[in-house]
């Protein structure tokens, strides 16, 4: 039975799930993941702001723009109600300026996350083996170094396990020199749950959580990005 998120976008011919949706379908999974919340005003953006508690994070909420923050689309760090005005204007204008054609329906305000170790896990769909979960460290370890493990869905503990030890960037989660060693444990778990979740629906196409921060106890992901089979 696909979510009433899925249904409705495949029923607006949308592929793209927006960040706001993707991360309600993922918390619906029991994946931690930071609320955020949709405001369609620049007035909404700061009231919802001063009820999350500064600092926040605001991000454009487009079906049809996807890299949101090579358009402009991404205010980080927003500590006060004037920051939070600014943003949202100048969120909009760089939207209309980088996808002119774009239905933009507002921002998402979320509170700003504390900094842990940055990890991804994503799902894409091979041809000959079906969905293939992905595990690696964010940021510059993935795109530049392409630090990744691989599996084919569904997982169990011994594949989730291998998978975090497997990367090279593995001393990192350790709490290499000194820094916070990340709770592994809840990493695979978190693998677990993704399998689980891409198994149970088949709609989708890839995703990404991305970063994901690792902490000593625990993790929670910051970002969500599900894209449905057409």
């Amino acid at each position: 039975m696909p979510s009433k998120i899925i249904s409705s976008a495949l029923k607006e011919k949308r592929t793209v799930l927006t960040e706001i949706e993707s991360k309600q379908l993922v918390a619906e999974a029991g994946i931690p993941v930071i609320e955020s919340k949709l405001a369609t005003s620049k007035a909404e953006a700061v009231a919802t702001a001063k009820k999350l508690g500064f600092p926040v994070a605001l991000k454009v909420v487009s079906p049809e723009i996807v890299h949101k923050s090579d358009s402009g689309g991404v205010k980080l760090g927003l500590s006060n109600a004037a920051q939070v005005g600014r943003a949202y204007s100048d969120i909009m204008a760089a939207a209309k300026k980088a996808a002119p054609k774009a239905r933009v329906q507002g921002v998402s305000v979320q509170k700003m996350a504390k900094p842990g170790v940055e990890v991804i896990m994503g799902m894409s769909k091979d041809a000959q083996f079906g969905p293939v979960l992905m595990f690696g460290l964010g940021g510059v370890f993935v795109e530049v170094l392409k630090d990744v493990a691989f599996r084919i869905v569904p997982l169990v503990r011994r594949d989730a396990s291998q998978m975090v030890r497997e990367i090279k960037g593995f001393p990192v989660l350790e709490g290499y020199r000194g820094q916070e060693p990340a709770d592994i444990e809840t990493l695979e778990s978190l693998l677990l749950k993704v399998s689980d979740f891409v198994e149970k629906h088949p709609d989708i196409k890839e995703m990404d959580l991305n970063p994901i921060f690792a902490y000593e106890d625990g993790a929670i992901a910051v970002d969500a990005r599900i894209i449905l089979e057409s």
